[in-house]
């Protein structure tokens, strides 16, 4: 008997909102790999609403039946096969437009982000976007009631995991070749930030 598919209320609770800022910022985009896919829940939504994109699913070993099996439900052609991806491994060789990855700062370790972002430098092109959705800290605080509730209980689990701060994500881009670019307040204490990958020259 296959295993059940995998579902995630939170995926379906802000899908729809993060489509509409990947609807703006991937409009000119071909090709996005998405870091830590999880259920496959979120590659399936945006790849049937932007079918102009090819949706590069990925994550560990241990996630990646689920994400086929929502690819296969789905019936779209324009989702890859999911890949392995594990942020302390080595990458796969590929250049992408863009990428993608929700909820995942907050999850990994400090150094683990650090290897996110040094990966998600080299993997893509010049002036390609990086899309990171989720809660920050700005200025070292926590932005609600909610978020440092949500903050104490990853903490509790994972004592290297925790809610990001805002300016250290920032000045990690810059290491890495990625500017800034956009910062969207999104509903429920969450963000979506954007960097763009530019020029090494323009690196000053």
């Amino acid at each position: 008997m296959p295993a059940m598919k995998p579902f995630a209320e939170s995926c379906e609770q802000n899908k729809d909102p993060i489509l509409e800022v990947l609807s703006e910022q991937f409009a000119a985009v071909r090709d996005v790999l998405e870091i830590s896919s999880g259920t496959g829940q979120h590659a399936v939504h945006f790849a049937r609403h932007l079918p102009h994109l090819q949706w590069q699913t990925s994550d560990v070993a241990d996630q990646l039946d689920g994400i086929r099996q929502w690819i296969a439900e789905s019936g779209l052609d324009n989702i890859g096969e999911p890949i392995e991806l594990d942020v302390d491994g080595v990458w796969p060789a590929l250049e992408v437009d863009a990428v993608f990855s929700a909820n995942s700062a907050h999850i990994l370790s400090w150094e683990q982000v650090q290897r996110m972002f040094a990966g998600i430098g080299r993997v893509l092109r010049p002036q390609g976007l990086f899309c990171l959705y989720g809660p920050f800290n700005y200025a070292g605080r926590y932005t609600s009631k909610s978020n440092e509730k949500f903050d104490k209980w990853l903490k509790e689990r994972d004592p290297q995991s925790g809610i990001r701060d805002f300016e250290k994500l920032v000045a990690l881009g810059s290491e890495h070749g990625l500017r800034l670019v956009q910062d969207y307040e999104m509903p429920a204490n969450n963000r979506t930030l954007v960097w763009q990958k530019i020029r090494v020259l323009e690196l000053s």
